[in-house]
């Protein structure tokens, strides 16, 4: 499973742009896609980027989605109770695309495990799986997981996850104030922990060493590709002749994956989709 094609890794947008070019539909000035996949949005937590999901479930329909784990954090809610009404909001917008007809299917992921005891029932429209097996309209057979099941620090040295998850949120906690001081010079969003981990090699190796194990994974249940989350890099390539998607996540990169209506797929970064409907920063007022 070491075998990459010319695109990995840094190759994503080169695979993307390499696709046809397909006219997108919009209906009422909202896109139209055939799925939509998100995970890691960590509700109740100060790092989730609540308003811009919002802005980004405002603008999107699709006839099916997939909520990939870590939807909410039940671990950070265990120790302080974090709610504002931008998470009740994303709540309230995903009932509401499954009341209006839209099938929506919850895959829980280790933040949010609480959710795993009702896998295989149905709430408010949302049914709530394990895991899900997503056929493409080109044909194609994708494995639907969280992938935590995978991560070899989950499994052997689950302290060590929970040591690591509060250094993270050290590290959001600051990107959050640098974030802040961009906005003030009205400048786009931009991922701290993002950028450290695109360049320190331990985490490039052990995201090397996550996308191949559960790309193989894929292969053993007999599907063509594997869409997951957890690792909060949003990415697609092709493994040893598997396709990998990961979503991202709603903390740092704030991206999602779609597919288009004829299985074209596609990964979305918001931040940039808002940067580029607002006004740059005024160079003037930045050398002031």
């Amino acid at each position: 499973m070491n075998e990459m094609s010319p695109w990995a890794r840094d190759g994503v947008h080169d695979f993307a742009q390499s696709q046809p070019a397909i006219p997108e539909r919009v209906i009422a000035g909202r896109r139209q896609y055939r799925t939509i996949w998100i995970s890691d949005v960590h509700l109740g937590t100060r790092g989730c980027n609540a308003e811009m999901l919002i802005d980004f479930l405002d603008h999107v329909d699709s006839e099916k989605m997939y909520l990939v784990g870590d939807i909410i954090d039940g671990w950070r809610l265990k120790k302080k109770l974090h709610w504002p009404a931008a998470h009740n909001d994303v709540v309230w917008r995903l009932l509401k695309r499954a009341k209006r007809g839209a099938e929506v299917i919850y895959i829980p992921g280790n933040h949010d495990e609480i959710v795993r005891q009702f896998c295989g029932l149905d709430f408010g429209g949302i049914a709530i799986r394990r895991d899900a097996m997503h056929e493409t309209a080109d044909g194609k057979k994708l494995l639907v997981l969280h992938g935590d099941e995978f991560d070899a620090i989950m499994l052997s040295h689950r302290w060590l996850a929970y040591v690591g998850d509060q250094a993270y949120e050290l590290m959001m906690a600051l990107n959050r104030v640098v974030n802040a001081w961009r906005r003030l010079f009205r400048m786009p969003y931009w991922s701290l922990s993002k950028h450290a981990k695109a360049r320190v090699k331990n985490a490039v190796e052990f995201i090397s060493r996550y996308e191949e194990v559960v790309a193989q994974a894929a292969v053993h249940r007999g599907a063509d590709g594997v869409v997951c989350g957890h690792i909060h890099t949003a990415e697609f390539r092709e493994i040893g002749g598997v396709l990998y998607y990961n979503d991202g996540d709603w903390v740092e990169g704030c991206t999602a994956l779609v597919e288009h209506f004829d299985g074209r797929m596609e990964v979305l970064h918001w931040a940039d989709e808002i940067a580029a409907r607002e006004p740059a920063a005024d160079p003037v007022l930045l050398a002031a």
